[in-house]
């Protein structure tokens, strides 16, 4: 299948409108699954950083934007739940060009999930306890006090390639539904469902509460957590960049949320139903190609059953249909670059390298009509122990060790034997023994039976290098806030606050 695109040209986009680069300067955005040239994106520099931080602070500071009432403001999400999905198609299509993401996917799933989003945290937010009253303490003396959760101001968003819209908005929703104003940098892969985006999202805010700067990490991701008028950082991506993140952020002690890699463990207990548990497992590895974060890459399987699931894998692996992703019978689309297809390629080298058996795929493919495009077989190791390259470092590809175990306290010792903890999973009929296990999973999220369950109302995060902070839910809310106590004395005599004795004395 092989379809045509114009070339667009995309601006920033600063205070409301589209504006070009000081630089004069545009980078090219390229369909990963054709090799198809799409669009030529203005190329940021640090001035203009520095005019959209301008633009958030003062949307933040001098608009009424801060201090709207949050019942307008939870309309105001609402709205832009709606424009979403009045603009659904465009979106998708946009997503699908440059990210590699496949039409059945970001349409059943991706498109949902961002109007699941705005509206879920737009009831959060009239439930939110923006002020707190204390009881009145019986010492020093009477008074009223109150904590007080106010925005934290100008927000920086840096978002990853795999899904740059879905991971758009678990930073956009949050920041606006507690009245701040932001600034995001999509990955240069995939800038365009952000733009568009944050075009469809201005209709309904005043300009510069959302605005969007394109370029390269290291001139505009790095700008922006060192502009001094920037007041948090949310970062997705790597765990090596979210490291270089904190250390830049910590020289003007900005708030940070990161959510950073994983190599998530699934373990398969000996009960497990593989009528439901050989699917979910390739679904929770092979879905986008294996790019995404919480993907479930190291599958522990007991030895009883170990042979039994491996050939259950290999033959479900081998129906996936890879092809390009706007065909809507494709299941598997590429990968997002020939760096990141050859990066994959290397981790399964060095997998045979080390003695695991490859089993299935492990190649990269030529898909009729998307002859330039970056392929990658469904891959799955057997024999793979859990200290081998493979099976401790983030592949970001469709690659499935399969890991076996003897007895279940070993299987979740070497579950947490990684430096990551962004998500685990459990296979079982016996519930009560999932959450036991779940219990011993040094993971941010735990699926039982299932994978990918993100939901808009729960946090979503991770353990050890795998981040701080939560997106999602209530507790996303809470990280765009700053705390403020207020205390009010109601004592009016001198005589009553002996307290001021402690300095004062008799005199």
């Amino acid at each position: 299948m092989t379809v045509n695109v114009d070339v667009q040209t995309f601006p920033h986009f600063i205070n409301g409108k589209w504006e070009q680069s000081s630089g004069g300067e545009t980078f090219e955005v390229y369909n990963p699954a054709t090799g198809e040239l799409v669009a030529k994106v203005a190329k940021g520099t640090e001035k203009d950083v520095d005019i959209a931080v301008k633009a958030a602070r003062a949307a933040f500071d001098k608009g009424g934007w801060k201090t709207m009432n949050p019942k307008e403001r939870a309309k105001v999400l609402y709205a832009i739940s709606y424009k979403i999905a009045e603009h659904a198609q465009e979106l998708a299509y946009l997503e699908a060009i440059s990210s590699g993401g496949t039409v059945r996917r970001i349409g059943n799933s991706d498109i949902l999930q961002m109007v699941d989003l705005f509206q879920t945290l737009a009831n959060f937010t009239v439930e939110y306890s923006f002020s707190e009253t204390l009881p009145v303490p019986p010492f020093p003396g009477p008074a009223h006090n109150f904590i007080w959760r106010e925005p934290i101001g100008v927000c920086a968003a840096i978002t990853p390639w795999n899904l740059p819209m879905v991971i758009a908005t678990w930073k956009i929703a949050p920041a606006l539904a507690m009245g701040n104003t932001i600034v995001i940098k999509p990955a240069s892969y995939t800038p365009l469902s952000t733009l568009k985006l944050a075009e469809i999202i201005s209709e309904v805010v005043p300009p510069g509460v959302i605005n969007v700067v394109t370029g390269g990490g290291a001139e505009v991701g790095e700008a922006l957590v060192n502009h001094p008028q920037v007041d948090k950082v949310a970062f997705t991506g790597s765990t090596e960049i979210g490291r270089r993140i904190m250390g830049l952020a910590a020289g003007t002690i900005k708030n940070t949320t990161l959510e950073l890699g994983g190599k998530s463990p699934n373990i398969l207990l000996e009960d497990a139903d593989l009528n439901i548990a050989l699917p979910g497992s390739l679904f929770g590895v092979f879905l986008h190609s294996g790019q995404l974060c919480e993907s479930g890459t190291r599958l522990f399987v007991p030895d009883k059953l170990y042979d039994q699931v491996v050939a259950g894998l290999v033959a479900l692996a081998g129906k996936l249909k890879l092809g390009n992703p706007l065909d809507p019978a494709t299941d598997v689309g590429p990968v997002i670059s020939k760096k990141q297809k050859e990066t994959i390629l290397s981790y399964i080298e060095s997998g045979k390298q080390e003695g695991a058996t490859l089993v299935c795929g492990g190649k990269d493919v030529t898909v009729p009509g998307c002859e330039q495009g970056h392929f990658i077989e469904p891959t799955i190791f057997t024999n793979v122990t859990n200290d081998m390259k493979i099976a401790q470092e983030e592949i970001f590809g469709p690659v499935l060790c399969v890991i076996r175990y003897s007895d279940l306290d070993e299987a979740i010792q070497m579950a947490n034997d990684t430096i990551y903890g962004l998500a685990a999973g459990v296979w079982t009929r016996d519930v009560n023994k999932a959450y036991q296990v779940a219990r011993k999973l040094q993971a941010g999220v735990v699926w039982i039976n299932d994978w990918h369950m993100l939901r808009s109302d729960a946090p979503f995060g991770g353990y050890k290098q795998s981040g701080i902070g939560r997106e999602l839910g209530k507790h996303s809310l809470d990280a765009y806030t700053q705390v403020k106590h207020v205390h009010t004395s109601m004592s009016p005599e001198l005589d009553r606050r002996n307290w001021y004795g402690i300095l004062f004395g008799q005199n």
